[in-house]
């Protein structure tokens, strides 16, 4: 019986449980994905595009995307012109989602009451009671929609999380695929330069 309680097939045992741990419990992953963001392994990859590459870049005709609100309200990104919007796709489900979600949240809470800066975080699955549910036990103060209209691929090509950051002319000035730590500072002053731009 001693054979098997070596220290070799303990720490083996224990790699093995913390992969299992990873592979079929989100929170554990997402938990170890907002560790390594904290070293800033997972930064905004802010070099391209910048606000200076968006400004040469065409405005995309937004009108008729539109998301729903758990009210029924229907907001059209066609509407929102002349605003910074911050889009998010995510799920409860997804460990990367989770793992930023934090990071989204710290961002949001800066800008909430910037009339100038929208923020719109879509429920892939499209349940409001799940993300909802979600939101109440990690006290976030988030605003969730689901899609209420197809939304072109350019914007969103299924992969999840999805961040994309239009300017205040509608033209994509960040699309990035994968979690991010959203509260840092460099990701601020980008949203403050975007608001700041008058092109």
């Amino acid at each position: 019986m001693e054979k098997y309680f070596t220290k070799k097939n303990i720490i083996n045992a224990l790699f093995f449980g913390f992969i299992l741990l990873l592979i079929f419990v989100p929170s554990t992953k997402a938990l170890m994905i907002r560790g390594l963001m904290k070293v800033g392994l997972f930064s905004p990859s802010l070099e391209s595009p910048s606000v200076e590459t968006a400004i040469e870049t065409a405005p995309m005709d937004l009108s008729g995307i539109k998301f729903k609100d758990a009210s029924g309200k229907v907001l059209d990104l066609g509407d929102l012109k002349g605003k910074v919007v911050f889009l998010n796709f995510w799920a409860t489900w997804c460990p990367p989602c989770i793992a930023e979600m934090p990071s989204v949240n710290k961002l949001y809470e800066q800008f909430k009451n910037d009339k100038e800066v929208v923020f719109i975080l879509v429920d892939a699955d499209g349940d409001f009671a799940k993300s909802q549910k979600f939101m109440d036990k990690k006290d976030y103060n988030l605003p969730v929609y689901i899609a209420d209209s197809s939304v072109p691929e350019v914007i969103f090509k299924g992969s999840l999380p999805t961040t994309v950051v239009f300017d205040k002319m509608g033209r994509v000035s960040y699309n990035e695929v994968g979690a991010a730590n959203y509260a840092s500072d460099k990701f601020v002053e980008f949203i403050k330069q975007l608001k700041a731009s008058k092109k």
